[in-house]
């Protein structure tokens, strides 16, 4: 996707986040995200944004802390966390193609690199209002639940901080049924190694296989959605490794 459509498509999720938490209520408990209530969902997202929104208006190009969630409830804190998205929508938008600014994962710029992050950040969250709800969720796009799934798995758990790691290999693949992506994952005592393909180039051998939408794959790999909302075909126990160890902070 294009730094364009992932700013746009972050507009609206915000919007859609903002407009679920407003309907569900502060108290409301947040089924994906156990122990959290509506306001904290707010509060936590609010400050991601300010936190990303830093980085590219004041280019900063080492780490810096963020500047911690709020001490706000209900209307306040409604109408603070829909200023902080509109801050970071603005913030991108203005921004130069050639920014340069602190990033923690590969991307083709800094700019594409926010851009994408915040989307995906938003767009999960917005899934998390949402559930507080109880009703259906908005549809995530098929591109951009395979762009959600790519960052997941070649990004977040390439790194040394994934503790998706097992003693004896195993491997999952990720087959999105309404896309040619199909997705390797490796998993071995380092960080998992995962390799995308197209359709039915992964024919190999695997230990587990997780095969559906890429929107379903997309929050189930995400832990939004449970193992049920896709097709499980192989070793369950690989699955539940990921599941159980696969939590992002950032």
């Amino acid at each position: 996707m294009q730094v364009t459509e992932h700013i746009a498509s972050l507009s609206e999720e915000g919007r859609l986040l903002a407009a679920a938490a407003e309907q569900a209520g502060p108290g409301a408990s947040v089924p994906t995200c156990p122990g959290w209530q509506i306001r904290h969902l707010l509060r936590h997202t609010g400050m991601v944004h300010r936190w990303a929104a830093a980085f590219v208006t004041e280019g900063h190009t080492a780490y810096q802390p963020d500047g911690g969630e709020p001490d706000l409830d209900g209307a306040e804190l409604l109408a603070w966390f829909r200023e902080g998205h509109g801050h970071l929508v603005r913030s991108l938008e203005g921004a130069p193609a050639d920014l340069e600014c602190w990033t923690f994962l590969p991307a083709p710029s800094p700019l594409a690199f926010w851009s994408r992050r915040q989307l995906n950040e938003t767009t999960v969250h917005r899934v998390d209002a949402e559930s507080a709800l109880g009703g259906p969720l908005t549809l995530v796009s098929a591109d951009r639940a395979v762009d959600g799934i790519d960052e997941l798995l070649t990004g977040f758990h390439a790194r040394p901080k994934s503790r998706v790691r097992s003693d004896k290999p195993r491997t999952l693949r990720v087959r999105a049924v309404d896309t040619a992506a199909t997705w390797t994952v490796r998993i071995s005592e380092d960080p998992p190694q995962t390799v995308r393909t197209a359709g039915d180039d992964g024919t190999e051998d695997v230990d587990c296989e997780l095969s559906g939408t890429a929107e379903g794959l997309c929050l189930t790999l995400w832990n939004r959605l449970p193992l049920t909302a896709v097709t499980l075909r192989g070793d369950r126990a690989v699955a539940r490794l990921w599941t159980d160890n696969s939590a992002v902070t950032w």
